[in-house]
C-alpha cells in the first residue's frame, strides 16, 4: 500500500506570552492555525494565508526578521525556514500501515493583537483560546505532547524577539 503525503503548514501565533489554539473539529485535538499548502503556494505563504483565514490575524513569521540563509542565483533563492519540519501520521490502519501523512512546515509568528476575526466558514472566534506555557504544561490530557513542546518553544522564541 502506498502512503499519501500532503504538504501542510502550521503556525504557532504568539502574543504577550500565550499561543493561540482551538479544538480541531475533525481530529478532536487542540491545534494552532494551519492547513494544506495549495498547489500554487509555498509553505510560508500557506502559513500566512491559513492564519489570516482561520483567525483574521495579520502576523509576521519569525523567519521574516532575518534574511533567509542559503544559496542565491538567477534560478535559486532561499525560502524562510520553518522552525520545525515534521512528518505526521494522519491515517494509521489497525495493522500499523500508514495510509496518509502530513509533511508539516511549522512556523512561529508574533501577533500585534488578540482580536480574532475568522473568515466565513471557519471556526468562530470564541472557539480559539490564548494559552500560556503553564496551561500547556499543566494539561497533558488536553494538549498533545508535540503541541505542548512547540507551543512552549514558540512562546519562548517570540518573547526573545519582542521589543
Amino acid at each position: 500500500m502506498e502512503t499519501t503525503r500532503h504538504p501542510v503548514a502550521t503556525v504557532y501565533v504568539v502574543h504577550e506570552g500565550a499561543t493561540l489554539l482551538h479544538e480541531h473539529e475533525k481530529l478532536g485535538l487542540w491545534l494552532p492555525p494551519g492547513g494544506h499548502v495549495d498547489r500554487d503556494e509555498l509553505p510560508h505563504e500557506a502559513a500566512l494565508r491559513e492564519t489570516r483565514e482561520e483567525t483574521g490575524l495579520e502576523v509576521s513569521l519569525l523567519a521574516d526578521s532575518t534574511d533567509p540563509a542559503g544559496p542565491e542565483s538567477d534560478t535559486v533563492k532561499p525560502l524562510p525556514e520553518p522552525q520545525q519540519l515534521l512528518l505526521e501520521d494522519i491515517d494509521v490502519h489497525a495493522d500499523g500501515r500508514v495510509a496518509h501523512q502530513h509533511v508539516d512546515s511549522v512556523f512561529y509568528r508574533a501577533a500585534e493583537t488578540r482580536a480574532i476575526d475568522p473568515a466565513p466558514g471557519e471556526a468562530p472566534a470564541d472557539a480559539w483560546e490564548w494559552v500560556r506555557k503553564a496551561q500547556l504544561r499543566g494539561n497533558p490530557d488536553r494538549y498533545e505532547p508535540d503541541v505542548i513542546e512547540l507551543g512552549t518553544e514558540a512562546i519562548d522564541r517570540i518573547g526573545r524577539t519582542d521589543t
